[in-house]
């Protein structure tokens, strides 16, 4: 039997897909160079984090038109899911890798730059449009280069270097832009973007020699591989698997609290509603992130070693931050305890690698030629929430006057609606899971002859 009837089927049995490749040492550095695209990355997406105050300074604007910022940024990433998805299976990783550090970066150097509100605007919406075309691809090529059984902790590992990227913002960013200046920490914070740039075109290939993937298949004799039919199958195809979609409300559900933190109001209501100071504020983000690394390698290997744990962990985790979220809001007395603020945001720290299990139903549920496809509609699950929650805790805080109990009260709503989906397709997930475990089982013993 050649390498290619051998592989893995992804729960850590004996059974194996065909074109596994074989990781390695080579594995690990390109694929550490698609990780590094994605850093910066996050570095550039959560550099508003760190910077909403100053920004609604420098802009003069208000509480609404601040969050349309992030919200301008995440309706780009959230609508740039599919398509780039779909340009992932069909041009391949470099390639899309490529436009988007250039998108990216472009995007962070005019933030530096923008005179006005509306320059920075479309300067935000241009790095959204960069930064949506990394986590889909360095996923694939972690798929592409390592072994099936590896992709859950792969994926877990992608994401954590995706933190240590929010890691750098909330703390190095921080202080260069109260040190430098405005223009100064958002120029310099471009050149990473070049220097990834040059180590993606001298280093970075889509797979390993002899694991080339199999050409996409037209729907139809007459229409090409990269036509609308071809698009319209692709996308059908992938949300018709149950796994799919309820890796997209996994993502949805369990993502957006910690990103609508760290993304801009975190800092906010800790310094005006909390009553911290700015310092002590970066530091609790900064918390978020090293909770969010912890527990990604912990989730990343449970999940390894134990396929059944994926749907215990997500609804556990949008458990416990409802409860920490609900004690810190109806807490009597001004402000919460530090205590309570500390667990909320060890908690909070766990939202991101819970929301990596998402892609660990989608990835079984499809085959190598539409994983991009599969993830990034998985991808839009949480950004999606993330965008519609931004929105509303800046009407409300608007039409409340700041008042950030009842602006944070939404995560509510959107948590009991997530919930509800998930609860509702696991079932014909797992049914679909052990269905296909079977059937290639079976495929693996009758080998023709």
């Amino acid at each position: 039997m050649s390498r290619r009837d051998r592989g893995r089927n992804g729960y850590g049995g004996a059974v194996t897909l065909p074109g596994d490749p074989p990781g390695g040492r080579r594995a690990v550095l390109v694929w550490g160079v698609g990780v590094a695209v994605y850093f910066v990355a996050v570095i550039f997406r959560t550099s508003l984090g760190v910077a909403g105050l100053d920004a609604a300074d420098r802009f003069h604007v208000n509480a609404s038109a601040l969050s349309t910022f992030s919200i301008l940024q995440l309706l780009v990433y959230a609508g740039m899911q599919i398509p780039v998805g779909l340009m992932v299976d069909r041009l391949g990783t470099k390639k899309v890798l490529t436009l988007g550090v250039v998108l990216y970066t472009l995007g962070q150097l005019g933030f530096a730059l923008s005179p006005s509100y509306g320059m920075a605007l479309g300067s935000r919406a241009l790095l959204g449009s960069g930064d949506a075309m990394t986590f889909i691809s360095v996923l694939r090529l972690g798929a592409r280069w390592f072994p099936a059984r590896r992709g859950p902790l792969v994926g877990q590992i992608a994401a954590l270097c995706g933190m240590a990227g929010n890691l750098v913002s909330t703390i190095f960013l921080s202080r260069t832009l109260h040190g430098l200046g405005w223009t100064e920490t958002f120029v310099g914070s471009s050149l990473a973007g070049v220097v990834v740039l040059v180590l993606l075109l001298l280093f970075l290939k889509d797979h390993p020699e002899g694991y080339e993937p199999a050409p996409a298949r037209p729907a139809h004799p007459a229409a090409g591989a990269g036509g609308t039919a071809f698009i319209r199958r692709q996308i059908a195809d992938s949300w018709r698997e149950p796994g799919t979609r309820l890796g997209m409300w996994v993502h949805f559900t369990t993502q957006f609290p910690a990103m609508v933190f760290l993304l801009l109001w975190g800092l906010p209501f800790l310094v005006e509603d909390q009553g911290l100071s700015r310092g002590t504020a970066g530091e609790m983000l900064t918390l978020v992130v090293l909770s969010n690394m912890s527990v990604g390698l912990a989730y990343g290997q449970i999940i390894a070693r134990h396929h059944a744990a994926r749907a215990p962990l997500a609804l556990g985790t949008v458990a416990a931050t409802a409860v920490l979220w609900a004690a810190t809001l109806v807490y009597p007395g001004d402000h919460a305890p530090m205590w309570l603020l500390i667990v909320l945001c060890v908690v909070l720290g766990a939202c991101g690698p819970a929301s990596m299990i998402g892609f660990d139903f989608a990835r079984p549920a499809n085959p190598p030629e539409r994983q991009g496809t599969a993830s990034g509609i998985v991808n839009m699950g949480g950004f999606i929430a993330s965008m519609t929650t931004l929105l509303a805790v800046g009407v409300l805080l608007d039409a409340t006057g700041d008042d950030y109990r009842i602006a944070f009260s939404s995560v509510f709503v959107l948590q009991a609606l997530g919930v509800t989906q998930i609860v509702r397709l696991k079932a014909r997930t797992t049914r679909r899971e052990r269905e296909r475990l079977v059937a290639s089982r079976v495929e693996a013993v009758h080998v023709p002859a």
